[in-house]
C-alpha cells in the first residue's frame, strides 16, 4: 500500500518548514500568495490529502461556511458571493453555496443540510417564503452565527446588512418626478417582505411629499421576471389613465416592462419613463440603458463575512448583533432621462 504524502514530504521537497507547508494549506494571509501557490500546487503533484476532520477537531472548526441565496442567475447574489469569498477565503474558510428558487421547502433543508455539514456559520438572503422560525432556531441553539443580508427576517440576537431600500426608492420616484412625471406606477413584489415594503414605501412618500395623487391602482405586485414585467405592464397601459413612468423594483420586471412599451409602439421616455432597482449589467449595456438603483452588493458581500468572522472568533458567545445599512445610489441612463433628449 502506497504511503501517504505528508506535509513533512512537502515542505522537504521544497526545503521549507512544516508550519510553513501547514498554513499555505489553510490559505493563511500571513504567508504570501506566491509560496501559498507553490506550496498547493505541489500538494496536487504530490497527491497530498488533507485532514480536515483532525484540522477541524483540533480548532473546533470545519472552516466551511454556508451561504444562502434566492436564485444565483443574478448578477447582484454573484456580486453578494465574490465579496463573501474575497474576505473569507484568505481566512482559510470554504463557501457552500445553496439556491432556494424562493421555496420554503428548499430553504428549510438548505440550513439542515449546513447544519448537517457542521459549517461554521451561515450567511443567508431569505426566500419570499415564510420560512418558519423553529429552524432558525436550531442555529442559536447550536451556536452557529447566522448573518442575513439583503432580505432578512427580524430575529433576536441576529446581525443583517441590508441596504436603505426606502431612500433608494424614494430618490427613483424623484428623479422620475423631477423628469416631469406625474402618474407613476410602481411594480412591487411580496410586501411582505422587509426590502419590497420598504421600496414601496419610499415610492409612497415621494408621490406625498411633492404633491402628486397617490393611486393605489398604480401599483401591482408581481413576481422578479421578465415575463412578468410584460403582463402587468400591458394591464397598466390599457388603463383609461396610463402612466407616463414605470418604478420597478427589480432590474428584471423593468426589462419586461420596456419590451411592452416597445411592443405597443410607445417610446421610452418620451411617453413613458422606466426606472429599476439592482443594477444588474444589463441595464447598462443595452442600447436603451436602463436607470437604476445601485445596490452596492460586493460590498455587501464583504461587510457580511466581516460580521461573521466577528461573530466566530468572539469568545463572548453573547456578542451584540450588528445592524449595518448601506446608502443606495442611484444611476441615471436613457430610460428616464428626457431632459437631454435633442433633435437633430
Amino acid at each position: 500500500m502506497k504511503k501517504k504524502t505528508t506535509i513533512y514530504d512537502i515542505a522537504k521537497k521544497l526545503n521549507l518548514t512544516a508550519a510553513t507547508v501547514s498554513r499555505a494549506l489553510n490559505n493563511n494571509p500571513k504567508i504570501s500568495i506566491k509560496t501559498r501557490e507553490l506550496i498547493q500546487e505541489t500538494a496536487v503533484e504530490m497527491n497530498y490529502e488533507q485532514n480536515t476532520l483532525a484540522r477541524a477537531l483540533k480548532s473546533g472548526k470545519s472552516f466551511n461556511v454556508g451561504v444562502i441565496v434566492p436564485r444565483m442567475d443574478s448578477n447582484f447574489f454573484a456580486s453578494v458571493i465574490r465579496g463573501i469569498e474575497e474576505e473569507l477565503y484568505p481566512k482559510g474558510y470554504h463557501v457552500i453555496v445553496c439556491q432556494t428558487h424562493d421555496q420554503e421547502i428548499l430553504e428549510t433543508g438548505n440550513i439542515i443540510s449546513l447544519l448537517n455539514a457542521q459549517v461554521d456559520g451561515i450567511l443567508m438572503s431569505i426566500s419570499n417564503s415564510k420560512t418558519k422560525n423553529n429552524v432558525f432556531n436550531k442555529l442559536s441553539q447550536k451556536r452557529v452565527p447566522l448573518i442575513f443580508f439583503d432580505r432578512k427576517k427580524d430575529l433576536p440576537g441576529v446581525s443583517s446588512i441590508t441596504i436603505d431600500d426606502f431612500n433608494g426608492s424614494y430618490q427613483a420616484t424623484k428623479h422620475l418626478i423631477e423628469q416631469g412625471c406625474k402618474r407613476i406606477a410602481h411594480l412591487s413584489n411580496d410586501r411582505s417582505l422587509e426590502i419590497f415594503k420598504n421600496r414601496y414605501l419610499g415610492y409612497k412618500q415621494a408621490i406625498l411629499d411633492f404633491g402628486l395623487e397617490f393611486d393605489e391602482d398604480l401599483v401591482i405586485e408581481t413576481f422578479s421576471k421578465v415575463d412578468e414585467g410584460r403582463r402587468v405592464t400591458k394591464l397598466l397601459l390599457n388603463m383609461k389613465t396610463p402612466p407616463d413612468a414605470i418604478f420597478s423594483s427589480s432590474d428584471f420586471t423593468a426589462l419586461g416592462a420596456i419590451q411592452e412599451i416597445k411592443e405597443q409602439g410607445l417610446k421610452i421616455p418620451e411617453d413613458i419613463s422606466v426606472v429599476g432597482f439592482s443594477n444588474e449589467p444589463f441595464t447598462k449595456f443595452m442600447e436603451l440603458s436602463i436607470t437604476s438603483v445601485d445596490q452596492s452588493p460586493r460590498e455587501m458581500g464583504k461587510k457580511s463575512a466581516k460580521v461573521f468572522l466577528d461573530e466566530v472568533d468572539a469568545k463572548d458567545l453573547t456578542t451584540k448583533p450588528q445592524q449595518i445599512v448601506l446608502q443606495p445610489e442611484l444611476i441615471i441612463r436613457k430610460s428616464s432621462l428626457k431632459e437631454n433628449l435633442k433633435t437633430d
